[in-house]
């Protein structure tokens, strides 16, 4: 039991720092983009990548993601998301995340996604951006969404 206890209070420290390195890395892809950083944005991904956007007929493979942030990129402003909270799971070659973050044209978004440790570096396989949206004016939007499909 005492050695259980020791070998998991010697590996505290490792899983805090692991962490912080999982932090770091999405705080780059964030920064990057704000700063259209467009070939270290995406590096961070891994060749077989997925990125899904807010609107439905957005699910592009990592080398349409990139065909459509070219122009965005141009320009050395790609797009800001401020970090408001990150929770991580999982363990070993592949983690899991959520984080809520802050735009100022969209308000608050969800971003979810999988990262795989490749190679000794840890790169992007999924990612979905969400909207998120208040309980009180859901069902307008939903409305709305649903009278912009009529179109």
């Amino acid at each position: 039991m005492k050695k259980t206890i020791i070998i998991i209070l010697l590996l505290s420290p490792l899983c805090s720092w692991a962490q912080e390195k999982l932090d770091a890395f999405l705080d780059g892809l964030h920064q990057d983009a704000h700063e259209g950083n467009f070939e270290t944005y995406f590096a961070r991904y891994s060749s077989k990548a997925v990125f899904l956007g807010t609107d439905k007929k957005e699910r592009w493979t990592i080398e349409e993601f990139k065909a459509y942030a070219k122009p965005a990129f141009s320009d050395g402003h790609g797009w800001t998301y401020a970090v408001v909270q990150r929770n991580w799971e999982g363990a070993g070659n592949t983690r899991w995340f959520d984080e809520i973050l802050l735009n100022e044209k969209l308000g608050h978004c969800r971003g979810t996604g999988v990262v795989q440790l490749i190679n000794g570096e840890w790169k992007i396989a999924h990612y979905a951006l969400t909207m998120l949206i208040p309980n009180a004016i859901a069902a307008d939007v939903g409305y709305m969404t649903k009278e912009v499909e009529k179109l």
